[in-house]
């Protein structure tokens, strides 16, 4: 028996990377994958169907069963049909993890109106798309569900040169706690976020990847998808909201910190004093 046998699992940007495995450990575990992939270049540049086809074909061949989808996840046609394919090709759908993506790096300064807008589009929009019609179709089948989104910790500390980025994956932060408030108690539906740090085409020429010379080995993609596969199973029923940080076999969970705060001395609060007592504020003092 697998952690998932009988279920119905979509992947965005599935052809490779992390998404590649979490469909091949979905599947062993015995979820129908759908497998999405747009097919084109990691700036977000052209499509092809060759990504999402050859993920299906692993599949397979290690006797599983899995569908293509070469759907936009971005636009709201592309999204929907989406959903459309899975239950057409397996009649219900259990888990939707949210992991297409792309960058357009480039300080702030530098950035053009262009490179912000794809980036949010296709990471912040595309998420909140997929979540929106994957939500519909667990509400009207009544049986909960398990929605997996991806952030970023560019998103959760901010990245220098990632400002489209960060913004996208902060986000999604926002999306994943609201979406958890809205959909868990009532619907049965959990939402949770990982925040994984692998080795992939969208970093490998990063600066921090470079800096490690073993990056390759520790930060494989295919470390992120037990993680993946917990949070999509029964064993997690009761997560929900949760964002879960994965680097290599380390894992945590970010939480908003504030600070227990302080009173004015006087009726209300002067910039000198501000000043002053930012220590205190900030919980140094």
């Amino acid at each position: 028996m697998g952690l998932l046998d009988g279920k119905v699992a979509i992947i965005t940007g599935a052809g490779g990377g992390i998404g590649r495995g979490h469909a091949l450990l979905f599947a062993k575990e015995g979820a129908k994958v759908v497998v999405n992939d747009l097919g084109g270049a990691r700036d977000g540049t052209g499509q092809g169907t060759t990504a999402a086809e050859q993920v299906v074909a692993e599949i397979k061949a290690a006797g599983g069963q899995a569908a293509p989808s070469y759907d936009d996840v971005s636009e709201r046609a592309g999204a929907d049909n989406l959903i459309q394919v899975a239950l057409k090709a397996f009649g219900q759908l259990d888990v939707l993890v949210n992991n297409a993506g792309i960058l357009r790096d480039k300080t702030l300064l530098k950035m053009e109106d262009a490179m912000w807008d794809l980036v949010v589009k296709v990471h912040l929009r595309g998420t909140f798309l997929c979540t929106q019609a994957a939500a519909r179709a667990m509400v009207e089948r009544a049986k909960g569900g398990r929605i997996i989104n991806t952030t970023s910790v560019s998103g959760l500390l901010g990245n220098f040169g990632q400002a489209n980025y960060s913004a996208a994956k902060a986000g999604i932060y926002g999306l994943t706690r609201t979406a958890h408030l809205e959909l868990h108690q009532k619907h049965r539906i959990t939402v949770n976020a990982l925040a994984p740090v692998a080795l992939t085409r969208l970093t490998e020429d990063l600066p921090m990847m470079k800096a490690m010379p073993n990056a390759k080995d520790f930060l494989a993609p295919e470390s992120i998808a037990p993680i993946a596969l917990f949070l999509a199973s029964d064993l997690a029923a009761e997560i929900s909201g949760a964002i879960v940080g994965v680097q290599g076999k380390q894992v945590n969970v970010y939480k908003m910190e504030v600070t227990p705060g302080v009173t004015p001395r006087a009726d209300s609060w002067s910039p000198a004093e501000l000043k002053e007592r930012w220590g205190e504020i900030e919980g140094r003092k």
